[in-house]
């Protein structure tokens, strides 16, 4: 049960004689043993000294009734007992961790609650769930999360066993009944026991979603979180590392330089971007480097922003502070932007200056090629001689500085999805034929074809001002923390390269991967395997236009806002799976568990992809190459959106409906079955 944050504390003479916390996620930490014959005040005065707050007196009265509680429950067990056991990624605490044996059990309690409320539920799930995910001393356990409700009637005990990753379902139970499930459990039977030593101080590397890292870097100003980041993997580390040091460089030495971060889907090159942006927002006023991330994507955008000033709000208002939140929604929109409200902002104040000396352009490669800013110039501005690309008139908004300034291009891999949208080579262009004397730094990966760097490669190996900096590429996929090579599978799927697509799937063994051909059953597959708060949803091409038969209508457009942060009790929130997100509204953004629903737009036909956009009342070829391409990478999105699992959904087709022929759907279900995913029974 959580505590606030107001200044009365435990007398210092208490505090004093008690000797810290061994475990470094705890407040508390003993054997049970121990636990049990220590005094109320030595254990609730490690508990005040360990917060990093103050502690009111509601939470120093709920400390008391929880010791109270544990103390009669585990009367005569050895064991090991953690409270208020730090969960970072989830940004809070769990109220008890018990380590009986070779099990963990993770117990939340709500003191004088009555009720077994969902909310409750789900919080102790969540607790559970990332400590098998994400604690390496909780991989091989089998944990159970355990909610107690103090003044609830009294629930049967049930037969109660682990899922797959040795994860139980949430225990309910009252104040009373909290030692009858532990003994029913016999966690301390036939298991190997738990170090409790090691399992405190083993390494926690979580991989949060990009709304919960950008939540955790703007509120705490951390440098040091985006290690905890990538799961193991040294690569998200090295990458931010070095684009501090470019950001470094260039100011020390008054020169002007763009960076362009590669990586694969959900590699975290959002992550790096809010994290340097954070960064120089805490720095802006000590020093000149004030950053800003810029982005394109609007629902991106729009969620991000939503949910800083939610998780404001939250903080904000529980400790009286309300009329802060002006000042929170001010700044978060100063720090999170539109790239097109930079860019008319630019247009506006045509000589002067930006504030910012640091600018992250996320998804770069979709910045609009000369073409397409010219249209829209002369259309939406009456401007009607521009001549610029995006990326060329970006760069000379930022080239006004007169000392020094950096751009940051975080660049995806076959992420074009929309007409006019230019890649990474009109970048390359823009400062070889306008700004020659900025600095280039690129990693080698950028060579790869999935860039779209084009002829403009050749041209910047002979750039006088071009460095080849290898951790700029982030090379391993972090969305997927259970599947690492998720990206390299769909790849290949997508490549119609079905060796390597059948050889990569053997990988993924930790990441369900099915296929329906029953809508209805898809849907129960994803609620049966989604816990505690995990996100789920349905998504679709946006030229998925022939399956409105089966309630999806990629015509209605969603709000990114309702369907990303609201609860599954909202209609309009994905869980309730009633609306698809299309690739422009789920592009930067992710789920836990994803419903692909695969339409007619996209044929495996003749060992070959054919192409197809709904017209009128028939289908119709797409010829142009380009066209091809956006509509491969808008289903390379969709297969890439999901963190744990998903299942892909290909309609058997209606013999009466000639645009829902069976042959337009049959083929591609075969080769994706006969890339070895497996086919969901219901």
């Amino acid at each position: 049960m959580r505590g606030g944050t107001s200044c009365q504390r435990q007398p210092r003479a208490i505090l004093a004689a008690v000797a810290p916390p061994g475990s470094p996620y705890a407040y508390f930490d003993s054997s049970i043993e121990s636990f049990i014959s220590a005094s109320m005040n030595e254990v609730v005065g490690r508990l005040t000294l360990g917060s990093r707050f103050g502690v009111e007196r509601d939470q120093l009265r709920a400390w008391e009734a929880e010791i109270e509680i544990l103390r009669v429950s585990l009367n005569g067990l050895s064991g090991h007992i953690y409270i208020e056991f730090e969960v970072p990624r989830i940004g809070s605490r769990a109220d008890t961790v018990l380590l009986i044996g070779g099990t963990v059990l993770v117990v939340e309690f709500k003191v004088g609650m009555s009720e077994f409320a969902r909310g409750a539920l789900d919080q102790v799930w969540d607790y559970a769930l990332d400590l098998k995910n994400f604690h390496a001393g909780s991989r091989g356990a089998r944990i159970v999360p355990i909610f107690v409700a103090t003044d609830a009637p009294d629930t049967p005990l049930a037969h109660h066993t682990p899922r797959d990753d040795g994860v139980f379902d949430p225990i309910q139970c009252n104040a009373a009944g909290l030692r009858a499930v532990i003994d029913a459990l016999e966690p301390h039977s036939g298991l190997p026991a738990l170090d409790p030593q090691a399992w405190g101080n083993a390494a926690y590397r979580p991989t949060p979603t990009i709304v919960e890292a950008a939540q955790r870097f703007y509120r705490e100003h951390t440098v040091d979180a985006i290690r905890g980041c990538d799961a193991g993997q040294k690569n998200l580390a090295r990458t931010s590392e070095c684009v501090n040091a470019l950001i470094e460089h260039t100011r020390a030495h008054g020169q002007k330089a763009i960076a362009f971060v590669t990586g694969v889907p959900g590699a975290g090159k959002t992550l790096v971007g809010i994290k340097i942006a954070s960064e120089g927002r805490v720095h802006s006023h000590a020093d000149p480097t004030q950053a800003v991330y810029l982005s394109g994507n609007g629902p991106l955008v729009a969620v991000l922003r939503e949910a800083l000033i939610r998780d404001g709000r939250a903080r904000f208002v529980g400790r009286g502070v309300q009329s802060h939140m002006a000042n929170v929604r001010q700044e978060v929109k100063l720090f999170i932007q539109n790239v097109h409200h930079f860019r008319d902002e630019g247009l506006r104040q045509a000589n002067r200056a930006p504030n910012e000396h640091v600018v992250i352009f996320d998804e770069a490669q979709r910045a609009w090629n000369r073409e397409m800013t010219e249209s829209f110039m002369k259309r939406k501005k009456g401007i009607p001689h521009f001549d610029k690309s995006e990326p060329e008139f970006l760069l000379s908004c930022m080239d006004r500085n007169p000392d020094w300034a950096m751009v940051i291009c975080l660049v995806g891999g076959g992420q074009e999805i929309n007409r006019g949208e230019a890649g990474i080579g009109a970048w390359i262009d823009a400062v070889i034929a306008q700004f020659p004397r900025w600095k280039v730094y690129a990693s080698p990966e950028l060579h790869d074809s999935e860039y779209a760097a084009g002829n403009a490669l050749a041209q910047l190996g002979r750039h006088a001002h071009f460095s080849s900096k290898p951790d700029l590429h982030l090379a391993v996929s972090m969305r997927s923390f259970r599947a690492e090579q998720l990206s390299a599978f769909v790849k290949a799927l997508l490549d119609l390269d079905a060796a390597s697509a059948r050889s990569t799937l053997k990988q993924l063994t930790k990441y369900p991967l099915v296929l329906s051909r029953d809508l209805a059953a898809a849907k129960r597959w994803i609620r049966s395997q989604a816990r505690g708060t995990e996100r789920y949803g349905l998504v679709a091409s946006s030229e998925a236009q022939r399956l409105r038969p089966h309630a999806i209508d990629v015509r209605v457009e969603i709000d990114p806002v309702h369907y990303f942060l609201n609860d599954r009790a909202d209609v309009r929130s994905s869980c309730f799976m009633e609306d698809a997100a299309t690739e422009f509204q789920i592009q930067g953004l992710e789920l836990d568990w994803a419903c692909v629903t695969w339409d007619a737009d996209l044929r495996h036909s003749g060992g070959r992809w054919s192409h197809h956009s709904f017209r009128g009342h028939r289908w119709e070829s797409i010829r142009k190459a380009e066209r091809q391409q956006y509509l491969k990478n808008a289903y390379r999105v969709l297969l890439t959106r999901a963190r744990q699992g998903m299942v892909v959904f290909v309609p058997n087709g209606e013999s009466s409906d000639e645009t829902r022929s069976h042959e337009f759907y049959d083929e591609t279900y075969q080769y994706l079955r006969g890339l070895g995913i497996p086919e969901l029974t219901d």
